[in-house]
């Protein structure tokens, strides 16, 4: 009964935690204690060898508040992390639009100013396109410089902010992090209901998504 009962514990928090998007890893390896480890999307446990299931799992139940609490965070620090070797990596190469490289020699502020100058031109076509999409009306969309943000979006005064650099890549990046910040109006949190709700408008947007982050050759 002792077996079954921590299954069906551990079968409840993994389903908490799923809800959360973050996945859940058990691993039996040569500790003296349990271990746990939060990731992006992963919550990673190690236990002794001779711990039983009753156990593991009244220790991960101690442990789920504090990882969905603590996860939004983890995933914001991962993707400023990524971003800022992202942001680096642009400046190290030739200059960019629309993810083809340009015949241009360009210092810094020169480059910001024809990204500034190149997004201004396709956002209001690209929020016209996206809005009735999502059903969701920005009030205010501006640029700014930002290293640790692809775009921001302030629910409350509806304003939607979109990185400089984002002209760098291909314009599909752009659109999806105007999806994205779009989807922000209706689900303020990254819930499961938010990523769905971008799903739904852009059933491509991770491999726009993943390209940022830098997971394919390289957000609130």
């Amino acid at each position: 009964m002792a077996r079954e009962s921590g299954k069906s514990l551990l079968n409840s928090i993994t389903q908490r935690l799923a809800a959360a998007d973050i996945e859940l890893q058990i691993q039996q390896k040569r500790v003296k204690n349990i271990n746990f480890r939060l990731r992006p999307n992963l919550l990673s446990v190690s236990v002794p060898l001779t711990i039983n299931v009753e156990q593991i799992a009244q220790a991960i139940d101690k442990r789920v508040d504090w990882a969905l609490t603590h996860h939004e965070q983890v995933l914001k620090h991962y993707e400023r992390k990524q971003q800022l070797a992202s942001i680096s990596k642009i400046a190290s190469q030739s200059i960019m639009l629309w993810g083809v490289a340009q015949t241009l020699t360009l210092n810094n502020q020169q480059m910001l100013d024809y990204y500034r100058q190149q997004l201004t031109l396709v956002m209001p076509d690209l929020f016209e396109k996206w809005q009735p999409i999502i059903k969701a009306q920005a009030v205010e969309t501006r640029i700014k410089k930002m290293h640790t943000r692809w775009g921001s979006c302030n629910t409350r005064a509806r304003r939607i902010w979109l990185s400089v650099y984002l002209p760098a890549y291909p314009i599909e990046c752009t659109e999806y992090v105007i999806v994205h910040e779009l989807c922000h109006l209706h689900h303020a949190n990254h819930s499961r209901a938010f990523w769905q709700t971008v799903e739904k408008a852009m059933p491509d947007y991770k491999k726009w998504h993943d390209m940022l982050a830098g997971k394919t050759g390289r957000l609130d």
